[in-house]
């Protein structure tokens, strides 16, 4: 039985992390929110959320700092990305520095901050289920392909990869659609990177 791959299977998924800047520092004039949460605890989706749109624009400036030294205006944008977002400084901080340690919590902020699907797409139709059997089987066959080193996979290759999709629970074709899917889908590709992390735990 042959299935399609990618030039690379190890290619197919490429997750998208998200990585922390480094914190902000709050201007010590600027006053706290008073209703700013618990800058300790478990971040819950809705902030992981709000620190990845925050992210986008602390990246993106943290990107042009030169000699290492962000200036008054580059501080400034980047404190108001992290108010615009709802976060107070404090809390973005504590989430930075708990995402930088987590893998978990990198693989749920990459979620959050991923275009989500488009609507009638393969990518939102999967399932959260498929995603863990496609993550499943994509360890396996990366296993396969590494040992390949580029080479085409001979037929007890592609028996071994086959049987590592069926093994997960997926059928071959719905494999490769979502194998398909995930080339171009950022959602997807990060929500098959929750659940290998979720499986590595």
């Amino acid at each position: 039985m042959r299935f399609a791959t990618a030039a690379a299977p190890t290619a197919v998924l490429a997750a998208l992390f998200l990585t922390a800047a480094p914190a902000l520092a709050q201007d010590a004039a600027e006053p706290a929110p008073a209703a700013a949460p618990a800058a300790a605890g478990e971040p819950t989706d809705a902030e992981l959320a709000q620190f990845a749109a925050a992210m986008k624009t602390v990246q993106s400036v943290a990107a042009s700092v030169q000699n290492g030294t962000l200036t008054e205006e580059q501080q400034a944008q980047m404190a108001g990305a992290v108010q615009n977002s709802g976060l107070a400084v404090e809390r973005f901080n504590a989430i930075s520095a708990a995402v930088s340690a987590d893998p978990m919590l990198q693989a749920r902020a990459a979620v959050a901050g991923a275009t989500p699907s488009a609507p009638g797409s393969v990518g939102a139709g999967v399932t959260d289920a498929e995603a863990g059997q496609f993550a499943a089987a994509m360890g396996e066959i990366s296993g396969i392909a590494r040992a390949l080193n580029g080479a085409q996979p001979n037929a007890e290759q592609q028996a071994q990869m086959a049987a590592a999709i069926q093994n997960s629970g997926l059928e071959i074709e719905r494999f490769n659609a979502i194998s398909a899917a995930t080339a171009q889908d950022e959602h997807l590709q990060a929500r098959i990177a929750l659940a290998q992390a979720r499986q590595g735990e």
